[in-house]
Order: C-alpha cells, then structure tokens, then sequence
C-alpha cells in the first residue's frame, strides 16, 4: 500500500543538519514522489512533520481553504503553510532539516522520525521520550476509551 509509514526510527543530524531517512522508505518515497517532500512545523506538538510532495499538496488545498476569518485557521496557515519548505531526498537518503524547523522544534543531534500513515514527525529524542511518558501517564487515568477507539482490538 502506497504511502504507509509506521515505526519510530532512531537517527542523528550530521554536522549540516540532515538526516538520513531509513532504508525501508527510500525506494517508496523516489516511487511516489521521487524523493520531493515538504517539511514543516506542527504548532500543537513543537515537531515537524514531513509529507511526500503528493500528500501535502493535498493537505495544503484544504488549510488554504479554511475562513481567513478564522483566528484559529489564520494560525493554522501562517504556521503549517508558513513553514512549509521544500526538501529533496538526495542520492544517498538524506533529507536536510533547514535551520528555521530544527530552531522550532528544538532538534539537537538525536532525533526520532515516527512512521504516521502518509506522512512522518520528526521529534528531538529527548521531547520524543519525555511526550510519550506524558501521554501513558494520561492514558493510565482514564478510565474509559471513546467513540471509535473503543471498538478496536489490539
């Protein structure tokens, strides 16, 4: 199935800031969209979120469509579609992460790159492993799972 990323992926920023995508993507990514992706910031988590060039063509129609009006679609543009950058898989894997997006999301040498369907996040490990202890914590004091979520078995 075209465009599935799962998994987290432990890597490192070399000295320019890029990152090496995992070997179980490449050949997917030059397939579908020859290695042109857009990166940009996701403003709720403070990571950044990478998207196949097809896919965000996608995603951007729709935060385009969104009211002006709107404060919240206001910063849901200036954000999302401000920061969106264009950055191209070169011929060994590697994805520059442009300075102004590593700034945002406080990305220092050690990062996580988590596998989300059709698109990734790209997480400090340090954020990453803090986030995920916060969130099973939460999920440790409900006592109930709502609408659909109930229903799936795992």
């Amino acid at each position: 199935m075209q465009g599935l990323f799962r998994g987290a992926s432990n890597l490192s920023l070399d000295v320019k800031g890029r990152l090496s995508v995992p070997a179980r993507y490449r050949q997917e990514l030059l397939d579908s969209c020859e290695g042109n992706l857009i990166m940009t910031v996701d403003h709720i988590d403070q990571c950044l979120l990478l998207y196949p060039m097809h896919e965000w063509i996608e995603i951007e129609k729709k935060v385009s469509a969104l009211p002006s009006l709107n404060k919240t679609a206001r910063v849901l543009k200036r954000l999302l579609i401000g920061y969106a950058t264009d950055v191209n898989m070169d011929k060994v894997g590697r994805l520059l992460v442009p300075p102004p997006l590593r700034e945002f999301a406080t990305l220092d040498k050690q990062i996580v790159l988590i596998g989300q369907g059709s698109k990734f996040e790209i997480w400090d490990e340090v954020k990453w492993k803090q986030s995920t202890q916060e969130w099973m914590e939460e999920e440790a004091n409900k006592d109930e799972l709502i609408g659909d979520i109930a229903s799936l078995t795992f």
